[in-house]
Order: structure tokens, then C-alpha cells, then sequence
């Protein structure tokens, strides 16, 4: 028997429409071809893919790989060269009579003019004649703002079903296997879509608690008897689009599922976010409220979470508030990191231990008080590159088990540690830490720039966290935000 023939493409990006600036393609890391197979077994779902496609077989046809750290909106050029790569890949005669295309996105990519870049790019796609019928599976992260289009034209998106997404190369493995039964057996699957008028911030989509949690198990239990996957879709709140919020996909063989048994699956699960739409919205604590409870209690190392300058939300990580906090209250023996390649450079060829005054962060927000002048001292300089100490890290959805932060400098200011990176690097492994020379179970406040994502790592040293409100693009206080996009009305914007 002849090996199936699958068309494999890439495009992953959290795009933040309320975040300053440009992402332009220098900002991507671009994979064409043959140099997409080199991503086997790298702890990502593109690499999952590739290490069961070995299992089963395929002939695999790579086209070209898009991806980068979640941020603000890419240039028109980003997905201009992706679907002028993906064209080429269609019309070129090796593959045609392909048995299958499989996709490895995030879901919640945004375009100049196009909110919604993966349903163009499965539309697309069924454009050409040739492929209007062919097999389409693949991946998403559970922040996809699911749309009409995906459900539409494909037959297997399976998404993430854990927030810290450490079960990312799983659900890129159970796509897979999704897909080579479909093949196997025949199946002839569809997806029906089931959107719902709710949008929960960062925070509240943790799928230890509720409400993901509430409806994470109701999904479960409903995948049996030709229902083959249930997707519970949290959204990407920071993006202005028709589609943003909670939604829902029901994967299911057309010849053994009655249409009514799939509404009444829509029915049941919106029904569920009706009833706990208020959880989805976690409350925060005033910054130095939130340290003055931590010293009472005086345990350490304390957390403060930071989700307005959530880096895998897509802002810029140069936030100062908790580093103002940390100063302001003398916290010795603290540590924070902050973006801010223009002071790495200045520091290129420094001597360990020389003293220098800088001006720290705040230089990309326009909320932000701005950067803090500081005399420092310098520890070390890196090259800010180090492996995931978890494979299952968050981190690793995005790109696989290396980081890389750019050149870093670890500082010391008034007793508190600071790491400066030249690269929007997200918290979500120690050994961001670990691999500069710091364990961060030793020190006694850590200002962590995330939502969710950093609790896989955190959640293991840390003897207190609090959540706490400082300027951001990632706000929780969604009706701050300049919507325009989004389907009215939508809780809890009205």
C-alpha cells in the first residue's frame, strides 16, 4: 500500500490588537520545506506531528512554517508571504492527489484588514478545485477566536485542552492520530461551530478551576459513539475581532451523529458558560496592597503576576510598575525581568561588576510612567539562549524546548535582581532564570509578566501569588479597551 501523502503548513501567531507598534517578518522565524522536518521531536506540535507521521508512515510534503512570540499586529507581509508560499505548494503538480493537509495554527492571528487569518487561509484553500474536498486536520491553541470559516472548511482542528498549555505536541499528536483514523477508516467528518456572546480575560481561562475546568469535563464526557472531539475554545480577549470570546467546535462522523445530537452538545455547553460567566473574570489585587499582605504573612518567594504585561498575551514586557514597587518598598533580595534591548546594548562589553546608570524599561507603552533611571551593577552578560527545564512547558507550544531571549544582562539595582532581555521572553520555565546564574526559589519577590501560563513553573516554588492591576495592553478591565470589531452585545462589555 502506498504511504499516505500529507501537505504540512505552519502559522502560529497571538496577535493583540490593542498592542503598540508593528511586527514586521524580522520578528518571525521562518521555516520552508525540508528545514520544517528538522522540528521532529522538539517538544511542539509541529514537532509531535512529525514524530507520528514517522509512526504512520506519511510521506509528508512541507510547504513553509510562520511563527513568532505573541504580540501586536504583523505586517501585511507576514501572511502575504504565507499565502503566497501555500499558493505555490497547491498549484505545484507533486501534490496533486495529496490524501490530506495538515495545519499547525494558533487561531487568533490577525492581518491589516483580515481578523481572521486562519479561516482565510482554510477558504483559501478550498478555493482551488483540487482541494475542495481533501481531508483538512490540524491543531489550535486553546486561545483560537474560533469563526464560522474554520468550522467550515475543515474536518479536524483538535485544540489544547489544558491552560498552562502543557498537553500542546499531545494535541498535536491527537490531531494526528484523529486524521490517520479518518484515513484509515473512511470517516467522513465535519465540524459544527457553536459560538456564544461571552469574552473572559487571560486569567480566568486556567483550566484547574472554573469555569474551564466546569467545561472541559462537560466535553469530555460527550466524545463517544461518533462524536470524536469536543473543543472548548477560551479566546484571545485582547484581540478586536467579529469572532473574539468563548466558543465551542463538535467534531463528528456525519454517518453515525443526527444533527440534533450535536445541537443539543452547542446547547449544553453554552448553557454551561451562561451559568459561570462571572468566574471568568478573577479579580486583582492593588499592587502595594498585595505586597503589604505578603510581608504580614512572610513567606517567600511571593508572585506578582502582572496580566497587563502579559508577554504570551502579546505586550511588550517593559512594564515598570512592579519594579517601581519593588524599589519603593526596599525589597532587598527581589528579582524582575524586563525587556529592553537598548540597554543590553549599552552594556555590550562591560566588565562584570563595573556600575552603570541607566534607564530602565517603560520605553514602549504609552500608559507606562516610563523608564526608571537606576544606577546599576552589572553581574553578567549572556546570550540569553537555554532549553526548557520542562518539556511540557507552556513555552514549548510555541516554538519547541529552546529559547531564545536575545543578549541579556543580569543587573543588580538597590539589592534587587534584574534581568534585561533584548527578546519578549514569557515566564512560563525557571530556567529563564536558572540558565543566568539565579534560582528563583531563593529570592523573596518575583514580578512575573503573565496571566496563566507561568503557573506550570511558579506554582512549584512559590509560597504565595497574587494577581495585580498595572498599566497594560493586556488589561483585564476589557471595557478600557477601544473595541470595534467584536459582535454587540457581548459580555461583560455590555
Amino acid at each position: 500500500m502506498n504511504p499516505k501523502r500529507i501537505l504540512l503548513a505552519g502559522l502560529y501567531h497571538e496577535t493583540n490588537t490593542f498592542a503598540p507598534g508593528v511586527m514586521g517578518l524580522d520578528t518571525f522565524a521562518i521555516a520552508r520545506g525540508a528545514e520544517m522536518l528538522t522540528r521532529k521531536g522538539n517538544g511542539s506540535p509541529l514537532g509531535a506531528f512529525l514524530e507520528e507521521a514517522e509512526r504512520f508512515g506519511f510521506d509528508v510534503i512541507p510547504t513553509i512554517d510562520l511563527r513568532a512570540t505573541p504580540g501586536a499586529m504583523p505586517g501585511a507581509e507576514v501572511s502575504e508571504l504565507f499565502f503566497a508560499a501555500l499558493d505555490e505548494a497547491l498549484n505545484a503538480p507533486e501534490v496533486q492527489g495529496i490524501d490530506a493537509i495538515f495545519l499547525v495554527l494558533h487561531g487568533a492571528m490577525v492581518s491589516p484588514g483580515l481578523p481572521d487569518v486562519e479561516g482565510e487561509v482554510l477558504t483559501r484553500i478550498r478555493r482551488h478545485s483540487a482541494f475542495a474536498t481533501t481531508p483538512i486536520f490540524g491543531v489550535l491553541d486553546l486561545h483560537a477566536n474560533y469563526t464560522p470559516s474554520m468550522a467550515e472548511h475543515s474536518n479536524g482542528l483538535v485544540v489544547y485542552r489544558e491552560n498552562p498549555h502543557t498537553d500542546a505536541a499531545e494535541s498535536g499528536a491527537r490531531a494526528t492520530q484523529l486524521m490517520e483514523r479518518a484515513l484509515r477508516e473512511g470517516l467522513s467528518l465535519r465540524t459544527r461551530f457553536f459560538p456564544t456572546d461571552v469574552v473572559w480575560t487571560p486569567p480566568g481561562t486556567a483550566t484547574a478551576a472554573a469555569p474551564m475546568k466546569t467545561l472541559e469535563a462537560l466535553a469530555r464526557s460527550e466524545e463517544c459513539d461518533g462524536i470524536e472531539q469536543v473543543n472548548v475554545f477560551a479566546g484571545f480577549a485582547h484581540a478586536d475581532t467579529p469572532h473574539t470570546g468563548v466558543s465551542f467546535s463538535v467534531i463528528y462522523d456525519v454517518n453515525r451523529v443526527a444533527e440534533d445530537r450535536v445541537a443539543a452538545i452547542g446547547v449544553k455547553l453554552c448553557a454551561a458558560v451562561e451559568a459561570e460567566k462571572e468566574l471568568g473574570l478573577p479579580s486583582e489585587w492593588d499592587l502595594d496592597a498585595a505586597i503589604e499582605d505578603a510581608l504580614k504573612k512572610d513567606v517567600y518567594p511571593v508572585c506578582l503576576v502582572e496580566p497587563a504585561d502579559n508577554i504570551g498575551g502579546g505586550a511588550p514586557g517593559d512594564g515598570t510598575a512592579i519594579f517601581r514597587a519593588l524599589l519603593c518598598h526596599k525589597l532587598v533580595g527581589s528579582g524582575v525581568i524586563l525587556c529592553d534591548p537598548e540597554s543590553v546594548a549599552a552594556l555590550q562589553g562591560q566588565p562584570e561588576g563595573s556600575i552603570h546608570h541607566l534607564s530602565l524599561g517603560g520605553k514602549t507603552f504609552s500608559l507606562d510612567p516610563g523608564p526608571v533611571a537606576v544606577t546599576a551593577r552589572l553581574i553578567r552578560l549572556t546570550d540569553g539562549n537555554y532549553t526548557l527545564e520542562d518539556r511540557h512547558s507552556h513555552a514549548a507550544s510555541m516554538s519547541g524546548i529552546h529559547m531564545k531571549m536575545g543578549p541579556c544582562a543580569l543587573l543588580e539595582v538597590e539589592g534587587i535582581l534584574v534581568l534585561v532581555t533584548s527578546r519578549r521572553s514569557a515566564p512560563m520555565d525557571l530556567g529563564q532564570w536558572r540558565s543566568q546564574g539565579v534560582d528563583p526559589a531563593t529570592l523573596r519577590f518575583i514580578g512575573v509578566k503573565a496571566a496563566v501560563a507561568h503557573r506550570q513553573a511558579y506554582d512549584r516554588i512559590s509560597k504565595a501569588s497574587y494577581w495585580v492591576g498595572t498599566p497594560g495592553p493586556c488589561t483585564n478591565n476589557l471595557r478600557s479597551l477601544p473595541f470595534k470589531l467584536i459582535r454587540r452585545r457581548v459580555f461583560p462589555l455590555d
